[in-house]
Parts: structure tokens; C-alpha cells; sequence
């Protein structure tokens, strides 16, 4: 008896779109953008140290480049940090009338509850007291 010969994954449709969304998708945008950041820094350095090439305003320039993508995403940061700001503001006005209604419903539930457990208790709390006095009447020691 022969075994099923399955095909190999390479062989499948779904795959081989698979590998072409890969490259379409990931190698050449990945790939590009390593290729203008190399030649950036290629013309950096070939401006930077030929004849005449003026290194601090290259250096001023790196910084700067360094710098831009922290600032952004400090902008977005604090565009968040307001937004949640704003929010908690908008928050604070809506939430104290429904507390203090949360709270007395809470407490009248605290006062039904207390009472009810008292209640619970009374009918053992009164037999202890009777075998209490039961034992002190016949002088137990």
C-alpha cells in the first residue's frame, strides 16, 4: 500500500501569492528605505571630509536628524496626554451628581444588610445568653 504523496507547501497557490505579497510588501519597502539611508550617508560623509567640507555644520545637520523622530513622537505624546486631560476634565463634571447617588444607594444597602445579619445573629446571641445564665445559676465554675 502506497502513502499519499502530499504536495509540498511551495507547490500551493496560496503560497507562492504568499511569497510575491512578502516581497511586494515587506522586502521592497524595507529594502529601499536601507538603500536612501546608506546613500544619505554616503553623501554625508563624501561633504563631510572632502576638501573644504565644513564638518560642525554636518555635525548640526546629524543632529538635527536625530532629534526629529523624538520630537514627533513627543508631539504625539503630548497630543495624547492632552486628549486624556481634556478627558478626565469632561469626566469630573459628569461623575459627581451620579457618586453621591451611588454612594446613598450603597449606604441604605449597608443599613439593610447590617440589619438583616443583626437579625441573623439575635436568635444565637440569645441562647448563649440563657445558657449563660443557666451556668451562673447552678454556679458552674
Amino acid at each position: 500500500m502506497e502513502k499519499a504523496k502530499l504536495p509540498s507547501p511551495a507547490e500551493h497557490p496560496s503560497f507562492q501569492k504568499h511569497r510575491r505579497e512578502v516581497r511586494a510588501q515587506i522586502l521592497v519597502p524595507v529594502g529601499s528605505a536601507a538603500l536612501i539611508v546608506v546613500a544619505v550617508v554616503i553623501l554625508t560623509v563624501i561633504a563631510t571630509f572632502r576638501q573644504g567640507g565644513d564638518v560642525a555644520r554636518w555635525s548640526a545637520i546629524s543632529t538635527i536628524w536625530i532629534i526629529v523622530p523624538i520630537l514627533i513622537l513627543s508631539l504625539i505624546f503630548l497630543a495624547a496626554l492632552i486628549a486624556m486631560i481634556y478627558g478626565m476634565a469632561q469626566l469630573l463634571n459628569l461623575i459627581p451628581p451620579y457618586t453621591g447617588q451611588a454612594q446613598r444607594i450603597f449606604w441604605r444597602a449597608q443599613g439593610y444588610i447590617q440589619r438583616g445579619a443583626d437579625l441573623a445573629a439575635r436568635p444565637i446571641l440569645g441562647l448563649e445568653g440563657l445558657f449563660a445564665t443557666v451556668r451562673s445559676f447552678f454556679g458552674r465554675k
